[in-house]
C-alpha cells in the first residue's frame, strides 16, 4: 500500500501494462518465456502471475513498481533485501529472479513512446496459499499470525544489516503508523458525515495520548501492512471443526519503515478484525502470539486500543482519498471500508477500557494453557 516517502499523497502513476507488454519485459529483461499470464489486484503498483517455460520454479509475480516510488531504488533495494534475508531466515517470504544483468530489478520504460514513464521491474518468486481474507480464521491461525510478526521484527532488527537500510527511515511516510495526526490533510474525502466527526475524534486522541509516548516504545524496523490479503497460508487438515493452518506466504514489503514493535502488533490485530464475524475478540489471539515472542511493555499495551484505532483511520481515509484519484480502481482500494467503519465504530462504541479488558484477558489465557 506504499504512497511514496513524503506526507503528501500525490496523485501515483499507477503502471497500465497490458498482458502482452508484461509478457515482454519478462522475456526482455528477464531471458524467460512467458507460458501463461494473468493481472492480479494490487493497491498503486501493478503486479502479474505468469508461468514460465523453463525447468524447476515456473511461477512468479512481475512486480512492477508506480512510477512515484520507482525514483526511490535504495527503498526497493532495502525491501527487496529484507525479503531475501527472511527467506533465508526460513520465513515464507518471495525471492527476487536476477535479471539478465544478474541484479534484483531494473528500471524500465513502460511504454515505446517517447518521455515514457519508467518503472522499477522485479520478477519474485510466486508463493502457494490463500489469502487470510478468504478464511474463516480461528484462534490458532490468529495466534500464528501474531507470533510471526513479532518473529518478523525481531530478526529483522536483530540481524538484518544492508546499505540500504537506512532508506526505511521515512519520517514522513503516510503509512507509518506514526503519522496518523498527517490525516489531517486528506479528511476532507471522507466528505461532511458522522465518519469524519468519529476520524476526527481518532486523531486527536493520537496527538494527545499516543505521539508524545513515542519515546517509550521500543523502536525496530516493521513490515508495516501485515493485512489479510498480505499473509497466505494453507490447511494441515480435512476438517473444517479442527481445521489447522500455517502461514505460507508473506506478501508486499513496500510499507516497510523504521517504527515500534508496537505498531506491528496494532496493524495485525487491525487487518485481522476486518472479516471476523466476531471482530473485538480477535485482538487477544493475536496479542497473545506476539507477546509469546515480545511481550509488551505497560506503555505500550496502554497505547494498543488507540494504535489500532489510529490504523483503521488510516486505511479508511487513504483509501477515500485514494479511491477519488484512481476511480475505477475504486472497489480494491476501499475493500476495507465495507467492514471497517462498522468495526471502528464498535470499538469505539464499547470503549477503550471493556475492548481491552478482552483483548488482555484472552492473551493472558495463553499463558495457562496451549492455543486453541
Amino acid at each position: 500500500m506504499s504512497s511514496g516517502n513524503d506526507c503528501q499523497l500525490q496523485t501515483l502513476p499507477k503502471p497500465t501494462l497490458g498482458e502482452r507488454e508484461a509478457a515482454e519485459l519478462v522475456d526482455r529483461v528477464f531471458g524467460l518465456k512467458v507460458s501463461w499470464i494473468r493481472s492480479l489486484p494490487s493497491y498503486d503498483d501493478q503486479n502479474f502471475h505468469v508461468r514460465v517455460s523453463t525447468e524447476g520454479a515456473d511461477e512468479y509475480v512481475l512486480k512492477i513498481t508506480n512510477s512515484e516510488d520507482s525514483q526511490e531504488p535504495d527503498l526497493i533495494e532495502a525491501q527487496t533485501q529484507a525479503m531475501m534475508f527472511l527467506s533465508a531466515e526460513g520465513f515464507p517470504s518471495a525471492t527476487p529472479y536476477l535479471t539478465k544483468d544478474g541484479n534484483i530489478m531494473s528500471l524500465e520504460a513502460g511504454g515505446t513512446r517517447p518521455g515514457s514513464k519508467k518503472y522499477m521491474v522485479r520478477l519474485l518468486t510466486y508463493l502457494p496459499g490463500i489469502p487470510v481474507a478468504k478464511i474463516t480464521t480461528n484462534a490458532q491461525i490468529l495466534y500464528e499470525i501474531g507470533r510471526l510478526a513479532a518473529s518478523m521484527d525481531k530478526v529483522l532488527s536483530e540481524k538484518f544489516q544492508h546499505p540500504s537500510v537506512k532508506s526505511l527511515h521515512r519520517g514522513q511516510f503516510i503509512w507509518n503508523l506514526a503519522n496518523v495526526p498527517l490525516l489531517d490533510q486528506y479528511i476532507y474525502a471522507l466528505g461532511q458525515n458522522k465518519y469524519r466527526a468519529v476520524v476526527e475524534q481518532v486523531i486527536e486522541e493520537f496527538k494527545g495520548r499516543v505521539i508524545p509516548k513515542l519515546s517509550s516504545f521500543r523502536a525496530c524496523i516493521n513490515h508495516g501492512d501485515f493485512n489479510d490479503h498480505n499473509i497466505l497460508v494453507d490447511s494441515s487438515s480435512a476438517s473444517l471443526e479442527t481445521r489447522q493452518y500455517r502461514v505460507s506466504g508473506i506478501l508486499d514489503f513496500s510499507d516497510m519503515s523504521y517504527g515500534y514493535y508496537v505498531f506491528e502488533v496494532a496493524i495485525a490485530i487491525m487487518y485481522m478484525m476486518i472479516e471476523s464475524p466476531d471482530p473485538l475478540s480477535v485482538g487477544g489471539h493475536v496479542l497473545a502470539g506476539f507477546e509469546s515472542i515480545l511481550p509488551l511493555t505497560a506503555e505500550e499495551r496502554g497505547a494498543l486500543f488507540l494504535l489500532v484505532s489510529g490504523r483503521f483511520a488510516q486505511s479508511l481515509v487513504i483509501a477515500a482519498h485514494t479511491a477519488l484519484l484512481y476511480p475505477e480502481n475504486k472497489e480494491y482500494l476501499t475493500i476495507t471500508a465495507k467492514t471497517g467503519w462498522k468495526h471502528l465504530m464498535t470499538m469505539l462504541e464499547v470503549g477503550q477500557e471493556a475492548v481491552e479488558k478482552t483483548w488482555f484477558e484472552t492473551a493472558r489465557a495463553y499463558t495457562c494453557q496451549a492455543p486453541a
